[in-house]
């Protein structure tokens, strides 16, 4: 009996899909809930996996594909009983995947160390740095004779990659230039000093975790503390729609989260109604799945403010760009040590630069202002935030 595959059900407003890596060919077989190929959206990577146990007799797609909704991409000619190769059949995540066609990895050449043979993204590390290991030990010819000293010569390894852009990174891409084309952005900048909050982590780090099963990290701190001042400042928790203001009666504070694939914006819910260890569970989850390409498409639609954290990557300063149709980003930068002055004298402090970029079209300059020193306010004195005063 042949069983035909189609592009499942795309989430609304999403018209097309693109075909990433097509895993199955004509003629192999396939276990049930195998993959067989994945499927790129504008911000997540869907596994499209077999119904059945079978052959693939028929693959219509190939890798670069779109399709919509209901189109037969394969089919299958399903059986009771599929012969199963010796062990776990090795499988990874589509990030990895992508990781490892960038790198002409293919899969029997890796070995996977993961649970349940997953293939790691460390795993094609390390075969990409086997065989430069290998290539770096083979003999070299000689450079060719120079014919005169003034001529300048090249290197002889010139060589370029064409790599269409993912999915994820095009629409990155537009929605970047229409933020830039559709707001007035402006940004402004602040500093916080992290002291007493670096104590407090200090002083309940191991009871918070004993109790909650993970680690308090700053994170939560932010996103409680930009909660507190949206509802200060509800301007910056609006959005404008053709001649109207939207103002939005609820907190969903995305929380950027960099992947293999480029940047995505997971949304926490109603952050109002969170405590710290549920949103440092969501942000946990969210990271984790998102660099598997298991977040759904509804966890990265929607919300009303995001916060980007570059310190993790070292950066000092930056102006984050809005991530539309939201008004404000708050940009978080590295933890530093450095000298300031505090009751006259010259002390040592974890300090932060904030950067907080705006639409001058919906939030006054006052207004931008007032909301990045409650931020500051409240971070700098931890036990007004956890009292919500």
């Amino acid at each position: 009996m042949n069983r035909e595959i189609r592009v499942p059900l795309l989430p609304e407003s999403v018209m097309d899909a693109t075909i990433g890596t097509v895993l199955k060919q004509v003629g192999e077989s396939v276990l049930e809930e195998e993959p067989l190929l994945d499927l790129e959206m504008d911000k997540v990577v869907l596994d499209v996996p077999s119904p059945c146990n079978g052959i693939v007799q028929k693959v219509f797609v190939e890798s670069g594909d779109v399709v919509v909704a209901d189109q037969l991409i394969v089919v299958i000619k399903e059986q009771v009983q599929v012969e199963e190769p010796l062990g776990e059949t090795p499988v990874a995540s589509p990030s990895v995947r992508k990781v490892m066609y960038e790198n002409d990895v293919t899969m029997d050449q890796v070995h996977a160390t993961g649970e349940k043979s997953r293939v790691l993204k460390s795993d094609v590390d390390d075969v990409v740095h086997q065989r430069v290991k290998t290539e770096s030990l083979m003999p070299k010819a000689p450079p060719a004779p120079v014919a005169s000293a003034s001529v300048h010569r090249y290197g002889t390894d010139r060589s370029e990659r064409r790599v269409p852009m993912s999915r994820l990174r095009q629409r990155v891409a537009e929605r970047l230039v229409e933020a830039q084309q559709t707001a007035a952005i402006l940004t402004t900048f602040n500093e916080v000093d992290l002291s007493d909050l670096v104590r407090l982590r200090k002083t309940y780090q191991e009871r918070f975790q004993h109790a909650h099963g993970i680690k308090l990290g700053f994170m939560s701190f932010f996103v409680k503390a930009a909660t507190e001042a949206l509802k200060r400042h509800p301007e910056v928790n609006a959005r404008i729609e053709h001649n109207d203001i939207i103002y939005h009666g609820y907190y969903d504070i995305g929380v950027a989260v960099s992947t293999e694939r480029g940047l995505v914006v997971p949304i926490i819910r109603d952050t109002d109604q969170l405590g710290h260890a549920d949103i440092e569970k969501s942000i946990a989850d969210f990271a984790g799945r998102a660099r598997d390409s298991k977040l759904e498409m509804d966890e990265l639609t929607g919300g009303t403010f995001s916060i980007s954290n570059g310190g993790v990557f070292g950066s000092m300063l930056s102006t984050p760009i809005l991530n539309p149709p939201q008004s404000a980003i708050l940009g978080m930068h590295k933890i530093e040590q450095r000298a300031v002055v505090r009751d006259d004298k010259i002390v040592i402090r974890p300090m932060m630069y904030l950067a907080l970029s705006y639409d001058h079209r919906i939030i006054d300059g006052k207004t931008a202002v007032g909301f990045l020193m409650k931020i500051k306010d409240l971070l700098e004195d931890p036990a007004s935030l956890l009292l919500e005063l």
